[in-house]
């Protein structure tokens, strides 16, 4: 049955979870990875506990209905990308499963995703759970800096299809630069930014709480949020765009209005030089973070120069963008910029130093961007797991008992 049916993709994000079945183009459903429990605090006997505590485990909610349930408590399992209670996650998988996919696990072959350097004992517990929890036939749990890449294929920029790249994965938790080589991670050389969409909205929302005073404190987050996704992008000159707002603030400025969930009155804001503030913390972190001072394009560029030197212009010529928090309009455009600067002065010194005598080749630097980059993990797990192969390669391995995972897991996973 689960070789016929199609196999169910499922990417957990810190901020997002998107879910649906192989072989569609956009995830079916993109809720936030969140739960909303019951936490009682009421002194009863052991007895009345103990049916409490049974009757609590099927009172709770994910997604968009967890953060509309005022009286429960929003827990959110995956943080930074990894996933830290794993009671919870399972929980969120069953209604995953059950409530928005409506499948029956033991008829699909399931394909998850993994952050960079997840650690062995945490795919361990995701492979437990599917299979001793869920009785899933096959289980494929793939790294989505891989995935990401395969999604890029789609861009009119690729030109041979290659599994070698530098893959920069922004969500919302967290911000990974992943070189990959013929499909396979280089572990050693992963950098964590520790900017992302969430950073992005705080720095906002402290920007609009300065001088807007209309907004209401409790939707103050949510405000910000929405100017981050309306109205921002990436400014090529941060001076030069300063003074065109400070020149003609009527053609740049921007309004809001939004509705007070309390009064239900209207409320509307001014939108100005947010615009651009907001995602150039990518390019100039030290404007949100004092801790962290290294622009995007400089780390990507360590990044690659700690690789192997017989992959460095491959990784160069196809960098790929992944993720929510890299949808600003001219984000990629100002990244290549930015790198093809640092890429070229190293290149002018290294003939410097060399009296004239080395002519370096020029090094092809191209940020690849495409209109699937928001779902890019999500579809590029669409994209392999509707392929012949994996359904064989899954079957290959079934039926599966009871501890089967932990000692065939190098099969399944990878």
């Amino acid at each position: 049955m689960a070789g016929r049916l199609p196999a169910c993709v499922v990417d957990c994000g810190t901020g997002y979870t998107k879910l649906g079945y192989a072989g569609n183009t956009e995830p079916q459903f993109i809720i936030p990875s969140c739960i909303a429990i019951k936490e009682s605090a009421k002194v009863v006997d052991q007895a009345q506990r103990r049916v409490l505590k049974g009757v609590d485990d099927l009172d709770f909610f994910i997604g968009d209905e967890a953060i509309e349930k005022p009286t429960y408590a929003t827990k959110w399992p995956i943080r930074h990308g990894i996933v830290e209670d794993w009671d919870l996650m399972e929980r969120f998988m069953e209604q995953v499963i059950f409530k928005y996919l409506r499948a029956e696990p033991e008829d699909h072959y399931f394909l998850l995703t993994e952050p960079p350097l997840n650690t062995p004992e945490n795919r361990e517990y995701t492979a437990e759970i599917m299979f001793e929890s869920f009785n899933v036939p096959g289980l494929y749990i793939a790294v989505q800096a891989v995935l990401a890449l395969a999604a890029s294929w789609t861009s009119r920029q690729v030109g041979e299809r290659t599994l070698t790249g530098t893959v920069i994965d922004s969500g919302d938790g967290v911000t990974h630069v992943i070189p990959v080589a013929e499909g396979y991670v280089i572990g050693s050389c992963i950098k964590h930014i520790p900017i992302a969409g969430r950073d992005i909205t705080y720095f906002i929302q402290q920007l609009l709480r300065e001088r807007e005073v209309g907004i209401p404190p409790e939707q103050s987050l949510e405000t910000a949020k929405a100017v981050k996704e309306r109205f921002s992008y990436v400014c090529p000159d941060l001076v030069k765009e300063f003074n065109k707002y400070d020149t003609d603030g009527t053609k740049w400025i921007k309004q809001y209005t939004g509705i007070n969930a309390i009064s239900k009155k209207e409320f509307t804001i001014d939108v100005g030089y947010e615009r651009f503030l907001g995602p150039e913390i990518f390019f100039h972190p030290e404007f949100a973070n004092p801790d962290f001072t290294q622009p995007i394009s400089e780390v990507v560029d360590e990044v690659i120069q700690n690789c192997p030197i017989d992959v460095r212009r491959p990784l160069y010529k196809n960098i790929v963008l992944s993720g929510g928090s890299t949808m600003f309009r001219d984000f990629g455009r100002r990244l290549q910029r930015d790198l093809k600067r640092t890429v070229d002065a190293r290149l002018k010194l290294s003939e410097e130093l060399s009296g004239g005598r080395l002519k370096p080749k020029p090094i092809d630097v191209q940020v690849i961007t495409h209109h699937m980059q928001r779902y890019a993990v999500w579809f590029g797990g669409s994209m392999l797991a509707s392929t012949v192969s994996l359904a064989v390669k899954l079957s290959m391995f079934g039926p599966f008992s009871p501890g089967f995972w932990s000692s065939h897991l190098t099969f399944i996973v990878y």
